[in-house]
């Protein structure tokens, strides 16, 4: 057993040495060969590329597609008409009975009570007749696309 832990021992040794010597001459070359050192404007983009791609990631990951749904709930919030059912971000859902675009504030009707509400247009959340106008028009043109042509010969 001692044989074998004497053999091992020294297999490790060599192979450290060899080891040891193949580091020392990677070494040499490589301060033999040394290049000149690179400019500093080279070192100030290398140093910025990174937080500049992540700038831009960040952008059209996150804040980009934030913009266009503020954008687009803006254009609703101003589109509203007279007899849109919709939803406010209280969760009240209503009938819109007038528009006061001087003011910027809606009166919804609610319930069969016909209870009467005054609200700004920024807290209405969802125009509900516009969203159900527009999936409909979906579904007839995906209607219009899967139903085969009939040609007449």
């Amino acid at each position: 057993m001692n044989k074998k832990l004497v053999k091992t021992l020294a297999a490790l040794t060599s192979v450290s040495a060899m080891t040891a010597m193949c580091t020392v001459t990677a070494f040499a070359e490589e301060a033999a060969a040394a290049p000149e050192q690179p400019s500093t404007a080279s070192m100030l983009i290398s140093t910025l590329a990174l937080p500049m791609i992540l700038l831009f990631a960040l952008y059209f990951i996150m804040i980009r597609p934030q913009r266009k749904a503020e954008k687009e709930t803006r254009e609703m919030q101003n589109s509203l008409q007279i007899g849109d059912e919709v939803i406010t971000i209280g969760g009240i859902v209503g009938i819109v009975l007038r528009v006061e675009e001087n003011t910027k504030t809606v009166v919804l009707e609610t319930g069969s009570d016909r209870l009467k509400i005054r609200m700004m247009q920024d807290a209405i959340k969802e125009n509900v007749t516009a969203r159900e106008a527009k999936e409909a028009e979906k579904a007839e043109k995906l209607k219009a696309r899967t139903q085969p042509k009939i040609t007449k010969e």
